[in-house]
């Protein structure tokens, strides 16, 4: 059986198993757009504040529109308290119509754990499994929940099996686990060896998707191989390479794949730049897509000079005058 195939979550299936995952300050819908059109099989909002959105927050209800190419996406949330995250998820169903909602326990921001969310979640196993108790009764069966967990605390802290017990108990249809403790945050190895034990443990229960260290078409095709996971979730390692995805399948699929000229993961970059224009207004896009533009330009002859004008680009047009000799070329 191909490596890559389809993806049963719930109620939900997809066609894929090559996804993208939620990143803050990225995985927004203009991104995901993109990821989408260069071959994604399903796509996470960044994490959303459920006390902000339920207080009203017009910036939480930005972060989960819906891309107009997505035929189905999940919406993460996070928070603390499992009441709010009751009432938060019902409206994040009422308001977005998405097919799937996951409950972020493992971001290692600080001011995330010291809300009782993230990381802290999956050295508690208790209160992850109220916190994903109360969410699966809020979606009343409508969508899948499921939940993303670190490996733990540190490393003479790894909860990571009493965590996905909870969140099994609770219903949650799926687990993502990227097997780095809070301490580590994002440095150092993901320990592959942990998402192979979390699989090994699910087995026949839930599906059990991969994050951490997937930077290139190889190192997902390996952590398939490797874990026996059901799916692999691409951070990092889809950041000014939306294409990694196409790349990703045709490797699975047939051993090699083809590299991406220039001048589409440019193109790539615009199509983002229009979108996120649209949502944010033309002077904020052009402000955000300066670390955007700087990650596609990746491989890009006398990056220097262009990454120099990237950084000080505050238009449409400035952006354009600084590719034009990679796009009219």
């Amino acid at each position: 059986m191909s490596l890559y195939r389809p993806v049963q979550i719930g109620n939900l299936k997809l066609d894929g198993n090559l996804f993208l995952a939620p990143v803050a300050g990225y995985s927004d819908r203009a991104f995901r757009s993109v990821c989408v059109r260069a071959g994604a099989s399903f796509c996470y909002t960044e994490m959303v504040s459920m006390e902000a959105f339920t207080r009203g927050s017009d910036k939480t209800a930005l972060l989960m529109r819906r891309a107009p190419n997505e035929k189905a996406y999940a919406v993460q949330i996070f928070g603390g308290n499992p009441e709010v995250m009751e009432k938060g998820a019902r409206m994040v169903l009422e308001q977005t119509h998405c097919e799937l909602i996951d409950i972020n326990c493992g971001c290692p921001v600080p001011k995330i754990i010291k809300s009782g969310a993230g990381s802290e979640l999956t050295r508690n196993p208790e209160k992850l499994y109220k916190i994903a108790s109360a969410v699966v009764q809020a979606v009343e069966g409508k969508v899948p929940v499921t939940v993303k967990i670190r490996s733990g605390w540190d490393a003479q802290n790894l909860t990571w099996k009493e965590a996905a017990a909870a969140a099994i108990q609770a219903g949650a249809a799926a687990i993502t686990i990227h097997p780095r403790t809070r301490a580590q945050g994002y440095e150092g190895k993901a320990d592959w060896a942990v998402l192979r034990e979390l699989v090994q443990y699910a087995a026949g229960r839930v599906p059990i998707f991969g994050s951490g260290d997937a930077f290139t078409p190889e190192e997902a095709k390996r952590m398939l191989e490797e874990t026996g996971c059901d799916a692999v979730m691409f951070a990092r390692g889809a950041m000014g390479r939306p294409f990694i995805f196409r790349q990703t399948r045709q490797l699975l699929e047939t051993g090699k794949y083809e590299p991406i000229p220039i001048r589409e993961s440019i193109e790539a970059g615009f199509e983002e730049l229009e979108t996120l224009a649209a949502d944010i207004g033309e002077k904020s896009a052009c402000l955000e897509m300066r670390k955007r533009f700087c990650a596609y330009s990746k491989g890009v002859p006398g990056v220097g000079e262009l990454r120099r004008r990237i950084v000080q680009a505050e238009t449409k047009d400035d952006y354009r005058s600084a590719f034009a000799p990679f796009i009219n070329s």
